[in-house]
């Protein structure tokens, strides 16, 4: 049996190479505004996917332009999982308007390392993420608080 590996990149982000890096992968995390990207971005992103046959996940933040959501901020469950939901919500409806489909969530940067290890943190976008669709697989990583969660809200 060949096992398949997805090779996955955060895009979105307003570099220049998106375009070259969008054939080489299988999925992409895609910036939802609050530490990059958003708006026109985000479709032309998702449009770019779809090119390629590439799986389109949210990449939400904390909103930390400044920092590019690599600053840890310490704030309530509810105040997370609404950064999260609006974040979703904002490229659900980017890709809903270029006839695409979200496949997973990939928290960015201190987001996800927080919720690796806090499970408030993970607990707060698990939520959100069944709320909003439970189809939706949450990538974190292995043996984490996330993992954990995950599985508790029964998210892949």
């Amino acid at each position: 049996m060949l096992e398949k590996i997805d090779l996955n990149c955060d895009m979105g982000e307003g570099y220049t190479t998106d375009t070259l890096i969008m054939p080489l992968i299988s999925s992409a995390n895609i910036a939802c505004g609050y530490h990059a990207g958003g708006g026109e971005l985000m479709r032309q992103t998702i449009r770019l996917a779809m090119q390629h046959q590439v799986a389109i996940g949210a990449h939400p933040s904390f909103d930390d332009k400044e920092g590019f959501g690599r600053r840890e901020m310490h704030l309530s469950s509810e105040e997370i999982h609404q950064l999260v939901t609006d974040q979703i919500n904002s490229i659900l409806k980017a890709a809903e308007a270029e006839g695409a489909r979200l496949s997973h969530v990939k928290p960015h940067g201190a987001l996800y390392n927080m919720a690796a290890k806090d499970a408030m943190v993970a607990d707060a976008i698990s939520r959100a993420i069944k709320e909003i669709d439970a189809s939706l697989i949450l990538y974190g990583l292995p043996n984490s608080a996330s993992e954990t969660s995950a599985s508790q809200y029964g998210l892949q």
